[in-house]
This record gives C-alpha cells, sequence and structure tokens, in this order.
C-alpha cells in the first residue's frame, strides 16, 4: 500500500509540475518529424533536447522502402530503423519511449484519417497528407504545448501552415548567412605601396604588416591606388604570400581564383580543398588538371559525383546493366577529361601519360555510391557537384580519407537537384562553414567563367 501511495503522490506531484510548466510556456514542444528528415540525418531524433518527438507510422512505411541499396540515403534509413528498433517497447506506440539522458520521449502514432477540413482542401490521400493529418492530430490532443512539424519538404510545410499547423525546416545542420564562409572570407586588403613593395622583393609578408585578420590557408588581393596582388596566409609558413600563375597539365591559370585554386590543389599541405563558382568557371576541369600533374605523388586518381536523376527520372527504366545506367550521369566528368586531353597545351607525353592511367586503373570515374566502405589512402580523390550532398555525406566522404589521400569537393551552392538541400544546408555550404579557418582545410569561389562568354552570360543573368 505504501508503495502504491508514493506511487500516487508522485504522479500527482509531476501532474502538478505538468501544469505549471503548461501555465509559465515552459513544457517541452512536441516535433512531429517527416520521413525526409530522417533520410537527411539519422542521428536526427538524437538533436532535439528535451522536446518530445513523434513519428507518423507512415514514416516507418516510407523508411522501409529506402533500406535496399548503397546510397547515403539508403544507409541512412537502416540506421534509423535499427536506432527505432533499440527504443522499441511497449511505449513506443503509447506514452513514448526515452531517448537519453536530457532527452525526449519517442513516440509513433498511427494517423486517425485526414479531417473534412483535408479532405476538402487536399485531392488525394498520400503519405506526405498522413504524416500532416498526425501532426494536426498530435496538436488537437495537446493544446498546452507548441506542436512543431518537421520537414524539408516546403511543398508540405507550406499546406501544413494552409491548415494552421506551424511547420519548420531542420536546422540542425544548416549553416547560417551570419557565420557563413561568403560572409567571413576577405576578398581585398588596402595597404601601402611600401607593403606591396615589400611582397613583390621579399614574396611573403608577416601577417601583423595588413591591417586584416584572415583565416588560416585564405585567398585574398592586396590592394593599393594603382596595383594589386593575389596572396594566401599559408598555414604551413604562417606567412602571407605571393600566389604566382601556375601552368599545370595543359591548363594555366585565366584569372586569379583559378590562380587561387591550382595553388591550393597543388599544396600537398593541403589535403581538404572546397572550389565554388557558377557553371563554367573551371573548378573540375582545374581540379582534374592538378590531380593530373600531380599522378605520380599518389597511387590513383578517383573523380567522382553523386547520382541525382533530374526531373523524378528513374534509373530503372535505363537500358543495360548497372554500369550502363550509371554512364549518363557521369558524362560531365569524361567531358572534361576530354578537354583536358584534346583542347589544351598538353604535352603528348602528358597525353600518353593519361591514357595509360585510365587503362591501368590508376584514373578511374565511378558513382559516389561505390565509394561507402572503402579506405582510400594514397589517393587524389575529387568529389564533383558536391552541393548536392547532405553534411553527412561530405563527413562521410572525408573521414574515407587515409594517410597521403588529397580531397576535392567542385560544386555551385546555387544550382541544386537534389529536392531537400538549399544554398545552406548542403553539404558544400556546410564544409566551407565549418572548416574554415582550419590548417588542412582551404576554400576559393570561383568567379569569372571561362568556358564561353555565352555561358558566362547566362550563368549571370538567367
Amino acid at each position: 500500500m505504501d508503495q502504491n501511495k508514493a506511487k500516487r503522490s508522485k504522479a500527482a506531484a509531476v501532474k502538478a509540475q505538468t501544469k505549471s510548466m503548461a501555465a509559465h510556456g515552459k513544457m517541452p514542444k512536441i516535433f512531429v518529424l517527416d520521413t525526409n528528415v530522417l533520410l537527411h540525418d539519422h542521428k536526427s531524433i538524437y538533436k532535439f533536447q528535451e522536446n518530445d518527438l513523434v513519428l507518423p507510422l507512415t514514416v516507418l512505411e516510407e523508411l522501409d522502402k529506402f533500406k535496399k541499396g548503397n546510397e547515403q540515403i539508403n544507409y541512412n534509413a537502416r540506421e534509423i530503423m535499427r536506432a527505432i528498433d533499440k527504443l522499441s517497447g511497449k511505449g513506443l506506440f503509447d506514452q513514448g519511449v526515452a531517448l537519453g539522458k536530457d532527452l525526449g520521449h519517442l513516440r509513433v502514432v498511427m494517423s486517425k484519417g485526414m479531417t473534412p477540413e483535408m479532405k476538402a482542401g487536399l485531392m488525394e490521400d498520400t503519405p506526405d497528407h498522413r504524416i500532416l493529418s498526425v501532426a494536426l492530430q498530435i496538436k488537437r490532443e495537446n493544446p498546452d504545448r507548441v506542436v512543431v512539424l518537421v520537414s524539408k519538404d516546403v511543398n508540405l510545410r507550406m499546406k501544413a501552415k494552409a491548415f494552421g499547423m506551424p511547420a519548420d525546416d531542420y536546422l540542425f545542420d544548416k549553416s547560417s548567412e551570419e557565420t557563413g564562409f561568403e560572409r567571413r572570407r576577405l576578398k581585398s586588403v588596402r595597404v601601402s605601396e611600401e607593403i606591396l613593395a615589400k611582397l613583390f622583393e621579399a614574396g611573403s609578408l608577416s601577417p601583423k604588416d595588413i591591417k586584416a585578420k584572415p583565416g588560416l590557408n585564405e585567398y585574398f588581393t592586396l590592394r593599393t591606388a594603382t596595383a594589386e596582388a593575389p596572396v594566401v596566409f599559408r598555414a604551413s609558413t604562417n606567412r602571407i604570400e605571393y600566389v604566382k600563375k601556375q601552368y599545370v597539365s595543359g591548363i594555366e591559370s585565366r584569372n586569379d581564383e583559378q590562380a587561387f585554386a591550382l595553388d591550393a590543389l597543388m599544396d600537398p599541405n593541403i589535403p581538404v580543398v572546397a572550389l565554388t563558382g557558377m557553371a563554367g568557371t573551371g573548378k573540375t576541369l582545374l581540379a582534374l588538371a592538378a590531380a593530373i600533374a600531380q599522378a605520380q605523388d599518389y597511387k590513383s586518381i578517383l573523380i567522382s559525383r553523386p547520382v541525382i536523376p533530374l526531373q523524378n527520372q528513374d534509373m530503372g527504366f535505363l537500358p543495360g546493366d548497372v554500369n550502363e545506367k550509371l554512364a549518363p550521369y557521369m558524362l560531365p566528368l569524361f567531358d572534361n577529361l576530354a578537354v583536358l586531353k584534346n583542347k589544351t597545351k598538353i604535352s603528348p607525353r602528358e597525353y600518353k601519360d593519361i591514357e595509360e592511367m585510365q587503362k591501368s586503373g590508376a584514373l578511374q570515374i565511378s558513382p559516389l555510391a561505390y565509394i561507402r566502405g572503402r579506405s582510400l589512402s594514397d589517393t587524389f580523390f575529387i568529389v564533383d557537384e558536391a552541393q548536392n550532398l547532405t553534411p553527412h555525406e561530405i563527413k562521410t566522404i572525408i573521414t574515407r580519407a587515409a594517410e597521403g589521400t588529397k580531397i576535392v569537393f567542385t560544386g555551385d551552392i546555387y544550382q541544386i537537384d537534389s529536392p531537400y538541400l538549399d544554398a545552406m544546408s548542403n553539404g558544400l555550404t556546410y564544409l566551407g562553414d565549418h572548416l574554415y579557418d582550419q590548417p588542412l582545410f582551404a576554400q576559393v569561389k570561383l568567379v569569372k567563367g571561362e568556358r564561353s562568354a555565352v555561358a558566362e552570360m547566362a550563368g549571370r543573368l538567367l
């Protein structure tokens, strides 16, 4: 009897505390998660602090469809299903199960069907609409708490708001414009004629010589009223050094940004490089040229890109085996290789070396999905179209790097094919934001298009 009395007393205390917290607006929030959040980040359920989480049963059904495959999204589906399985118990479909110390509870809820308002406003009974119906249902059942639908699908978020349901994007790995690379990087620094003359004479300066604080391996321009000089604050020497134009594998830098890019690509002390910029600025071509120029320093050159079918085209409908299905998505990489071999001032010896590397397998072009599980040692690894990767995918790729490996990410953060990423949440932006001012990292933004005048005009104006 004493134990029962103690339990009732504790329950009453909890109830009283809950009412008090509700009255003061301190109740933990309830977040209803969409499937794409879990597929984007399989550790997302542990990132909402003390707040409670709800997974519509439809989410588990959708996760089941993604569990087979070698892409990151398939891996995330399997990992989150394993995590939910470990948490599963009697409470998972009732009051919820605790996610851990200082974390909230996780509960799986079945939809009670679309409300009359939803039936009147929405044409079909779809998985998205079932998820929305659960969110509205949880909101009705918890009038004293803040309930928010979390989805990376902007269309679902708009539908939710149309029915009075608060909805947000998943923001835990989203970079802020206030702290991003663009906000922090130096573009140019005004110096005196004496300082610039000192740079030209000695080839380098002390960071104390300029009235600015650049990040490690940051590229920028020193300017006077009459002259300018491209420089880098090199982490390996702790000096501001003059950046000379280079001639690499038949490619000569045409502007300061390309000179910056080649400098970072050719520096053995910078194992992680990010090249950003619009189409036609030469990102992939420069990376490929640098890789071939340093082929003797690496066991292999690996060039890859994520496979993102455009306009909902399913690869399964393409003819042929898996390699033939993937070939169309790898064509841009082969195009860059063809440009390097046939349309530059590459020497006959360098041309022959490229041919031999392709035949021997020392130079490979393959889909990014094939990289998972590999340990890449002594490899020059180029990841093209990196803006279509999630932050977790970027981390997974970098952790594949063993000793002697250099990884180069290229992409345009404003040309994203994935429906659940944007300029602030993609992996390339995340990379620059989190590795800025690190001695093993450099990022260069290419601005001027060099593919053709037509391509540059389109990139700027269309």
